[in-house]
């Protein structure tokens, strides 16, 4: 659909020829020769354009095709008269996003100066006047269109990339810290086991000194290691809001997100909470509210109690079919209350909107937004 929705307006140029053949002024062969070559001529340009969206034909079979477009437009129209001008401009589209780029900046010129000449022997140089700029002009925007989409697709892979390579660096960062953990506790324990092993037939009361201090360093390493698993767990607010922004344009909803928050200063377990906050947010909007735009906001204000850290999400969705608070924001309201915050959430006139505020620590000065 998304195809046809870019190719179908083009069609318009094929107006004038299908005009000029149901007029009837041609005899009966020309006629039917016309509308065969018509015909052929709009498979031809439907069938490359359908696949230069996706998979492409090989190039000598679309050289090909560009060729037998070309020539059935200069003899439809050195033929049959002005009124087949127009179509010059499916060849110049043709030329713009099939060909390399040094090819299809000179057959686009070649393809006017046809087109041109065309309309001199049909004694119909104004209208190829009048297409003159549109000939030229839709096939080097083609060209720069296929350039903008080689980007995009180069842009895509290369986040990818960096996603990919982010993911293997904290796994590396996890086995290193894992190993910086356990690796002096898991060697000690092993050392001491081998003493006290030695020493039970004869020194009982050694052995269960080493036992004990078994029993000590296992304990401080399961510590280290619930510690450590904390902070893996603990969501960043960065990182959902980056989350945030590429989850609502994959679901087509219109996202504005900041992009480079400033958390200076804020508590871990407060920006843990607004991180939270913030991923059940975009979830609902995602999933329940059917919202065409959202809003992100993170700003911070100075309140009676304190200044504080503000997220806002807001979107023009029906905020879900539940009629009271469901246990998401059960949930978030209690991490919030843990991290000394609070949160609000109600329908709007026209969307939904939730608030959530974490205290910043003390002495911080509130500007007017982050």
């Amino acid at each position: 659909m998304r195809k046809l929705v870019w190719v179908l307006p083009w069609l318009v140029f094929l107006a004038s020829p299908v005009s000029d053949l149901a007029a009837g002024h041609h005899t009966l062969g020309a006629t039917v020769a016309g509308w065969a070559g018509l015909a052929a001529f709009v498979t031809i340009y439907l069938t490359i354009v359908f696949r230069q969206m996706g998979r492409t034909f090989r190039g000598g079979i679309v050289s090909a095709a560009v060729a037998v477009q070309w020539v059935l437009a200069v003899v439809l129209a050195f033929s049959l008269g002005g009124s087949w001008l127009g179509l010059f401009v499916y060849v110049s589209v043709m030329c713009g996003v099939t060909f390399p780029l040094r090819v299809a900046y000179w057959t686009i010129p070649a393809t006017t100066a046809a087109m041109m000449l065309a309309g001199w022997h049909a004694h119909d140089l104004d209208e190829a006047w009048g297409l003159f700029l549109v000939v030229l002009l839709v096939g080097y925007s083609m060209t720069g269109i296929r350039q903008l989409v080689a980007t995009t697709v180069e842009l895509r892979k290369a986040r990818a990339t960096v996603a990919q390579l982010a993911a293997n660096e904290e796994r590396l960062r996890l086995a290193r810290d894992l190993h910086d953990l356990l690796g002096h506790s898991l060697s000690l324990i092993t050392l001491k086991s081998e003493l006290a092993g030695r020493m039970l037939p004869d020194h009982p009361a050694k052995a269960a000194q080493q036992v004990s201090d078994i029993e000590q360093v296992s304990r401080q390493a399961l510590v280290d290691v619930r510690e450590a698993v904390t902070g893996y767990r603990r969501p960043r607010l960065a990182a959902e809001l980056a989350g945030a922004q590429v989850a609502l344009t994959a679901a087509a909803v219109t996202a504005e997100v900041p992009a480079d928050p400033d958390l200076t200063d804020v508590p871990e377990d407060g920006e843990a909470a607004l991180a939270w906050a913030l991923r059940e947010a975009v979830t609902n909007v995602v999933r329940h509210s059917g919202a065409t735009r959202c809003t992100v906001e993170l700003l911070r204000r100075q309140t009676l109690d304190g200044p504080v850290l503000e997220l806002a999400v807001e979107d023009d969705g029906s905020g879900g079919s539940g009629k009271g608070p469901g246990n998401g924001l059960t949930g978030l309201t209690e991490r919030l209350e843990k991290a000394g915050g609070t949160l609000e959430a109600g329908r709007l006139k026209h969307g939904f909107q939730l608030v959530a505020r974490v205290p910043l620590a003390a002495g911080v000065a509130v500007g007017s937004g982050a």
